[in-house]
């Protein structure tokens, strides 16, 4: 089996325990995620089987889609609903929707994230979930990450109790914490806030639509027809650009030899197809200036 399964994840599982119990499911241990989702966030989480698997790294770097709301009033320990509360405030008077408006505008382009003490990020060599679990507090690095779109969804926010919550949507690039962010608006906004809720509706190219629930993937295993729940490499590389040749060529790309740079060629990584068939993945030589090497060969 070679391709991608779109899997819906649910709810309570890591990524790695879908990997595991896809491996068991499909009888192969050729298996990756492309992605991590917390356990308590439902999404889009396509797995990499077979030859697929060297696709993971650029599969993982493609924008992702998410729904999210934001929940004002409270803070957490975990930035999300599953924290203990540390910290409080009243949202005593109505956000008109027009300043929620500007201020999720604010968060478009490139911002800085302090990625959440309950997180997987590394320092010194230990995750930081790790420190947080002994109470100790670190200095987190910061990173670079692109908003490319925000928006609130259903044009309402809902107060209850002294607290209120909306819901948004956001493309983002890969390592962004919706969490924080989340966090980060409730600060613009003047209140502690959490992330009470989220799912994630598209990786690269691969959306819910194309998702297949592990009940499904199961019946679908047990009716004989797995390999009509994977997609085609292709789909996990929509995002690059691409170069198309004949069958004089496919040997040599099969081969992974090093090119002289065609013509209409000018991107750094793109891959390359034959009658539609991805072949490898290729890039500018880093060394020879004028020629094209691979990176993965399929």
């Amino acid at each position: 089996m070679d391709g991608i399964l779109p899997l819906w994840k649910p709810k309570g599982f890591t990524s790695h325990d879908c990997v595991s119990k896809t491996r068991g499911m499909l009888k192969t241990k050729k298996v990756g995620h492309t992605g991590t989702l917390d356990p308590d966030v439902e999404g889009v989480l396509p797995l990499c089987v077979g030859k697929a698997t060297k696709i993971v790294p650029f599969l993982t770097d493609t924008d992702k889609v998410y729904e999210a709301t934001v929940s004002l009033g409270h803070s957490t320990t975990t930035e999300d609903a599953t924290g203990e509360i540390v910290d409080s405030k009243d949202v005593g008077s109505k956000i008109s929707i027009t300043d929620l408006k500007k201020c999720l505008a604010s968060f478009r382009g490139e911002i800085t994230q302090v990625p959440p003490m309950y997180s997987a990020v590394k320092v010194n060599g230990k995750k930081l979930y790790e420190y947080a679990r002994e109470g100790i507090e670190v200095e987190r690095p910061t990173r670079q990450v692109m908003i490319k779109e925000i928006e609130l969804m259903g044009e309402e926010i809902t107060y209850q109790d002294q607290s209120a919550s909306f819901s948004i949507r956001v493309v983002c690039s890969k390592g962004t914490y919706i969490r924080t962010l989340c966090v980060d608006i409730g600060k613009a906004l003047g209140y502690p806030a959490h992330m009470s809720f989220l799912i994630r509706t598209k990786t690269g190219d691969i959306t819910k639509e194309d998702c297949y629930t592990f009940d499904e993937i199961q019946k679908t295993v047990d009716e004989g027809k797995r390999d009509g729940l994977l997609l085609p490499l292709s789909r996990g590389l929509n995002h690059l650009n691409s170069w198309e040749i004949d069958e004089k060529m496919k040997s040599l790309i099969k081969h992974g030899q090093v090119l002289e740079t065609p013509e209409e060629i000018s991107y750094p990584l793109f891959s390359v197809k034959c009658q539609g068939e991805v072949l490898a993945i290729y890039q500018q030589h880093p060394n020879k200036p004028g020629y094209i090497k691979p990176v993965r060969v399929f």
